[in-house]
């Protein structure tokens, strides 16, 4: 831990607790604080004493030992009522400001009583009037006690007269109020008003140490109760992102294992659960763990509902636990904090709020979320299939004969559910007496279902077709059975049987011993064996292969050709025809007849009524759609698929789905859209157990389409979850070097700038070892900013100086010059850092010409970004030195940079004017630059010149500059300058 030095005084000891405050909340801080505060006592200071305790009380307040704030506070007071002056004006007010800790620390603590907290509420009010601070704070302070007591009518009172007060020093910032105001509107139910209340604080307008945190997390409930289920999804992973690492954020983090046991999303929940096991038994603030325990079994409760109550959880340290024991154990612990706060307010409202928590029936079924958790269990993956005869009464079972001419209906329109419809004929015919028919219809579709394992079945099936009289089916089980020993592999097995019931059903036809459907049924299994055989075919033999497989599609669609009628089967086989065409001109080479024949078998399809066997035919449409650069075309295909698939699309395939749609509408920067088909991806593929290899794919997806949209925080939980499960050998190290560069981006974007750096020189270690460098580059570039906004210079200069290294290997001189000029400024961070920055900004100086000097300078385009780059660089060169002159050297020193610096910024000016009016606004950039050093060198006259040359190019003063940003915020500072310019002029 930081901050062991030796405290020797006073300044010694500010910054060690500085150093202290910068930890990580909870007791290790506190135990520092507490022995910051008896090295304070040592130094004979009353304002080290009195801050040292002021820094006890806040490390305190902002941990799980809440508790523990009073003592400090009680001798903090006794101290300024004794001794006044000791305290500065910052102590003064904090000490004021403290007593607004000290009323929701009472609160919070069922020990002490209601008449003591009543008490401090007007000692508060009193020596708030004393220092002549409004009483906004007070009211605000007597609303919690009377709102946590039940007293609505009080709360509602002090409610009104909180708003109406004035707002002072000692009013909790706006993020808090609005936090505070807008939890007693969802207390009463007006979610909505809520939600606007706190709008602000969730834009970002408002903030402080815990908002938006807190926000976020009473935000969930609402959303969910309002529908608003995406921005709900967003505030849980923007908000426990935040509360995560904050110890004292017990509320908030239990807000957010509520909405996990309410969205259908318990593994998450345990998730969370694990991730704290010290909320368990921290009982430094016992409000918090009532919070706490309260939805901690809620959850337990819903996993004991799902069937779960037997599953193993993570809980209080001290023992095992299972769902259904934590259950029991945290109700027990939840109703007995609620019945000593009850106790000491002389209410029964905690108690009653804690019971309907605990009592919330889920409000989505469940809310996919994008990031990566464990798949629900089986037992509650997803609700049974509608029956096969669905039934509105809840009499006896239909009888034999309706289940039997239910499954014949079902199977003769070839609904999906027809072997379900069939299975529930069999198990109602156990112990019955059957016919030979009913007995082949049962086992062919057992058989049908089984799949490899149910080869011998369709031969008994054929026997009984063939008891029954129908020797066309008999032949028709055979050939299904023969498919499906090829789909096992053995395909020659497959052509040789196939071949002789293709034989003996043509002469039973021809004989008029069977029908169209029966014939139909044995062409398309050998047409279906010959396409196997053709995708397995080795090129010697490839070109036979795919012309005994044509012409066995062509031979079925000749067949069924003008004799379909209504029959959707005999339809189904000229769609399916169709199809095997398509793959054929696929095989061959040839895309367009293929997409062609595709939507012609889809449309088929779904003119027929069976859109759900369109959907894999418009699948392959949209790949072939895409090889030849008809996006539109995939676009519409997949929307097609997953449109007419329905609720038949089994997990797997609609994840992939919605994944391909992703990446066609990203493709379009339609990155919200797109978004949305990743998270459906993410979710489907979790659900279909290939969270690992296909959700990692959609979570990385995922996370890029929420970065383009700048929603970092959710960018980042997603990228996060996905990371563990990217490798190079399954998904190829480009998408793990691209997920950890979005990632380095939104760390970032949010301020982790270690992480960030951390991410990004990961990705540039990978990158390392590709051919092309560049990448390389540009990631140690990245990682080198990342280190420098962390403070960590010395390494920031060796991720530029290798990143330097990188552009100048691959001759691009943008990104060398860049690296020196970061370079540049860094070293003026350091202490006696200033020759070394300027000899790498000269450094700069020196690329830039030579490069416009050499062979890329011949190219017109090429040297005018040459020039732009040596015109930024006089520029910047020009800032530094400006920057660098100490305000303690002597003036003729400080002169002498200020005329250097002139001298590059004068630079800038000529190099980019010769750019014309495409370099106007940085032109006059460095016009105005050169025009404040001027001042600063007493050239009164000069900077009034440059000051004017500005105004003139947009317009003048009075100009109107439109929307163009650059032009008012330069003639701004143009009338700036000129306003100082001549205010300095001699009289």
């Amino acid at each position: 831990m930081s901050g062991t030095g030796e405290i020797t005084d006073f300044d010694s000891l500010r910054r060690a607790m500085a150093e202290n405050g910068e930890e990580p909340e909870g007791p290790a801080r506190n135990a520092r604080a507490e022995q910051l505060l008896a090295e304070a006592e040592k130094l004979n200071v009353p304002l080290a004493v009195i801050e040292a305790l002021g820094h006890q009380l806040k490390v305190y307040n902002y941990s799980s030992e809440k508790a523990k704030m009073f003592v400090p506070f009680a001798r903090l007071l006794r101290m300024w009522d004794e001794r006044p002056e000791d305290f500065d004006a910052y102590e003064t007010h904090s000490l004021h400001w403290v007593f607004k800790w000290m009323s929701a620390g009472m609160l919070d603590q069922p020990h002490i009583p209601l008449a003591s907290i009543e008490k401090w509420l007007g000692e508060m009010e009193h020596r708030y009037r004393l220092a002549g601070h409004s009483e906004r704070a007070v009211r605000s302070a007597e609303f919690s006690v009377a709102a946590h007591v039940g007293d609505e009518a009080r709360a509602e009172r002090a409610y009104r007269a909180w708003l109406a007060a004035d707002r002072d020093a000692m009013a909790d910032c706006h993020a808090c109020e609005l936090h505070g105001q807008g939890w007693w509107q969802a207390e009463l139910g007006r979610d909505a008003e809520a939600l606007e209340l706190w709008r602000p604080v969730l834009e970002g307008e408002f903030t402080c140490a815990h908002e938006p945190h807190t926000v976020l997390a009473s935000s969930l409930a609402p959303l969910l109760r309002l529908g608003r289920l995406d921005e709900a999804r967003a505030h849980h992973l923007r908000g426990f992102r935040l509360v995560r690492a904050m110890e004292s954020m017990r509320g908030a983090y239990a807000d957010h294992v509520e909405f996990c046991a309410l969205t259908g999303n318990e593994a998450r929940g345990l998730e969370l659960l694990a991730q704290r096991p010290a909320y368990f038994t921290d009982d430094g603030h016992p409000r918090s763990r009532l919070e706490f325990m309260t939805v901690v079994a809620l959850l337990m409760d819903r996993l004991t509902a799902l069937g779960l109550g037997d599953q193993r959880v993570p809980g209080p340290a001290d023992r095992p636990w299972t769902a259904r024991e934590l259950a029991a154990h945290a109700r027990g612990q939840a109703l007995a904090l609620a019945a000593r706060f009850d106790e000491r307010n002389g209410t029964g409202h905690v108690g009653a709020r804690a019971r309907a928590r605990m009592a919330q029936e889920p409000l989505v079924e469940r809310l996919p979320l994008g990031v990566r958790t464990a798949a629900r269990p089986a037992s509650v993956a997803m609700p049974a299939p509608v029956a096969a005869h669905p039934r509105e009464d809840a009499g006896p079972p239909p009888d034999l004969p309706a289940l039997l001419a239910e499954a014949r209906r079902l199977s003769d329109t070839l609904r999906p559910n027809a072997t379900d419809a069939w299975a529930a004929v069999s198990r109602a015919a156990e112990g019955v007496e059957l016919t030979p028919l009913v007995r082949a219809e049962i086992a062919d579709h057992r058989a049908m279902d089984l799949g490899p394992e149910g080869i011998a079945l369709f031969e008994r099936a054929a026997e009984l077709y063939g008891q029954a009289g129908d020797p066309g089916e008999a032949l028709a089980a055979r050939a299904r059975g023969a498919y499906v020993r090829a789909l096992a592999g053995e395909v020659r097995p497959a052509v040789a049987a196939v071949a002789e019931l293709y034989e003996r059903i043509l002469a039973l036809y021809a004989e008029d011993g069977t029908g169209v459907r029966q014939t139909a049924a044995v062409l398309m299994s050998r047409a279906r064996i010959l396409m196997r055989r053709a995708h397995e075919a080795q090129d010697a033999v490839r070109g036979a292969a795919l012309a005994d497989a044509e012409a066995a599609a062509r031979e079925v669609l000749a067949l069924v050709d003008g004799r379909t009628g209504n029959d959707v089967r005999l339809v189904a086989r000229v769609a399916e025809g169709q199809a095997m065409l398509a793959e054929l001109a696929a095989l061959a080479g040839d895309a367009e007849g293929a997409a062609e024949l595709f939507a012609r078998a889809s449309e088929t399809f779904v003119g027929a009524g069976l859109p759900w066997f369109a959907v894999e035919y418009e699948a392959r449409l949209a790949g072939l759609a895409h090889q030849l650069g008809d996006i539109a075309g995939a676009e519409r295909a997949l929307r097609a698929a997953l449109e007419h698939g329905g609720p038949y699309l089994e997990a797997p395939g609609r994840a992939q789905l919605h994944l391909q749609l992703a990446e066609v509408v990203g493709g379009r920067g339609l990155a919200e859209e797109a978004a949305e088909h990743a998270l459906e991806a993410a979710h489907w593929a979790d659900e279909a157990g290939d969270g690992r290899t296909l959700g990692a794919w959609a979570r990385h997806q995922l996370g890029g389409f929420l970065l383009r949209q700048g929603r970092f925080a959710e960018a980042a939980e997603v990228l996060e979850s996905a990371l563990p499960d990217l490798s190079a050998e399954t998904h190829g190290d480009g998408m793990v070097v691209q997920t950890q560069w979005w990632l380095g981006d939104c760390l970032s974007e949010l301020g982790e700038h270690r992480a960030a750096a951390e991410r990004r020189l990961q990705a540039a270690e990978t990158a390392r070892h590709w051919p092309d460098q560049h990448d390389h580059a540009t990631l140690a570039h990245l990682a080198a900013e990342s280190l420098g906004h962390a403070d960590l210079l010395t390494e920031a200069d060796q991720a530029y100086a290798r990143a330097g290294a990188l552009w100048g290997e691959l001759g691009n001189v943008h990104g060398l010059v860049r690296s020196l000029r970061a370079r540049a400024w860094l070293a003026l961070r350091t202490e006696g850092g200033t020759d070394t920055a300027r000899e790498l900004m000269a450094d700069a100086v020196r690329e830039c010409a030579a490069a416009l000097d050499g062979p890329a300078g011949a190219d017109e385009e090429a040297r005018r970004r040459l020039t732009a780059e040596l015109g930024h660089t006089h520029r910047q060169f020009g800032d530094l030195l400006a920057r660098s002159a100490a305000e303690d050297a002597e003036d003729d020193s400080i002169r002498a940079v200020l005329e250097d610096a002139l001298s590059h910024v004068t630079d800038a000016v000529t190099v980019f004017a010769a750019l014309g009016d495409a370099a106007t606004d940085s032109r006059t950039g460095a016009e105005l630059a050169a025009g404040w050093l001027e001042a600063d060198l007493g050239r009164t006259a000069q900077a009034a010149a440059r000051a004017r040359a500005v105004l003139a190019v947009y317009g003048g003063p009075e100009a109107a500059c439109g929307d163009d940003p650059a032009a008012q915020e330069r003639r701004a500072e143009a009338g700036q300058l000129l306003q100082v310019a001549t205010e300095q002029e001699p009289g």
